[in-house]
């Protein structure tokens, strides 16, 4: 069998397609991201063949297995090649065992050229968590309270050619009870995890990577504690926006949505906000009024930044007033900032 190892698993992939021949539903909780699900069984088909393995025996959870695989062959092959039109695969299952090997040898037969992820997917993970993570270093955290522009700034730096990482983007979640309006599902947290550790293993760690400071929870995704411990030592540039500007804003990036999504949003954090606030709040967004709706969401998250840059012990590197600044110029200014200090 042509194995790799999982450390060459970004070198490898550039010239080939990654088939992942776990079930479904091993697939959705967490992939390596730009794999194709090809899966050997069903999620149901799985948990036959894991119960007679268990309560009778190997062969015949094996026998089984081909009964459910042989009328799948001519698919599994056509859509193989449908995924991987130059036949150049990269396979693996949960622990690239007889899944991967069995897939392995009919794709061979049909043409393939084909390697096998040593240890599958659970090595990939493992990889993962103990290695690039005890890379991580040379975070520049761009804070700032909501309405800020935060995000946006980061995709100006993007632009400007800078490492990034958009931990909202990665989330499908801006971070707040407003924050999944408008976003795609959620990402599992497994995959937030997985899609969170390629953005590491693609940039050069020696060099800065600009991230947005938040806190831990991003509506369901949460940042590994590894990972979350190294911000505390990383230095912050605070953006600075006047209310007015972040009211804007706000009513910018809200304003477009349904007035029942609002008022639920705005629920949520009814104890935080006071009964009488969130009545303002609710007649506000009734009667349209965007800005005066936005302004007293406002008071509750400046208190709710205030407390989570207290609590986390982030150290306050530079306050940069950019009311006067489009984003783009805000963006240029970090860098000047950085490479000033030497960052």
């Amino acid at each position: 069998m042509n194995k790799i190892k999982v450390v060459e698993l970004w070198e490898v992939r550039k010239d080939r397609v990654i088939l992942d021949v776990r079930s479904p539903g091993e697939f959705n909780k967490g992939q390596i991201p730009g794999a194709f699900n090809l899966p050997l069984f069903s999620d149901e088909e799985r948990v036959r063949v894991g119960t007679l393995f268990k309560r009778k025996s190997r062969e015949v959870a094996f026998l089984k297995g081909l009964d459910f695989i042989a009328p799948k062959l001519r698919f599994f092959v056509e859509e193989a090649k449908r995924l991987a039109p130059y036949k150049n695969i990269l396979i693996h299952c949960w622990r690239g065992g007889l899944r991967s090997q069995s897939m392995a040898a009919l794709l061979e037969a049909a043409g393939f050229s084909y390697q096998i992820l040593e240890g599958g997917y659970k090595a990939y993970r493992t990889y993962l968590r103990e290695v690039l993570l005890d890379k991580v270093a040379h975070l520049i955290l761009v804070g700032g309270k909501t309405g800020s522009g935060k995000t946006v700034i980061l995709h100006e730096l993007i632009d400007l050619q800078e490492q990034v990482i958009d931990l909202e983007g990665l989330a499908n979640h801006k971070g707040s009870v407003f924050g999944m309006l408008g976003q795609e599902q959620q990402p599992t947290q497994e995959q937030f995890e997985n899609n969170l550790y390629e953005c590491f293993s693609a940039f050069d760690l020696k060099k800065r990577i600009w991230i947005e400071s938040e806190s831990q929870s991003i509506g369901h995704a949460f940042i590994p504690h590894e990972v979350f411990k190294t911000f505390r030592d990383s230095p912050i540039f605070v953006i600075e926006r006047t209310l007015k500007q972040r009211i804007n804003r706000l009513v910018n990036d809200y304003g477009r949505f349904q007035k029942r999504d609002l008022i639920n949003a705005f629920k949520k954090i009814e104890k935080r906000l006071g009964g009488q606030h969130l009545k303002e709040a609710l007649e506000a967004i009734e009667v349209g009024d965007a800005e005066r709706a936005c302004t007293i969401a406002l008071s509750y998250y400046d208190k709710a930044y205030s407390r989570s840059t207290m609590n986390n012990g982030f150290t306050m590197a530079t306050s940069i007033n950019t009311a006067k600044m489009t984003d783009k110029q805000v963006a240029q200014k970090l860098i000047f900032i950085a490479i000033k200090n030497g960052l």
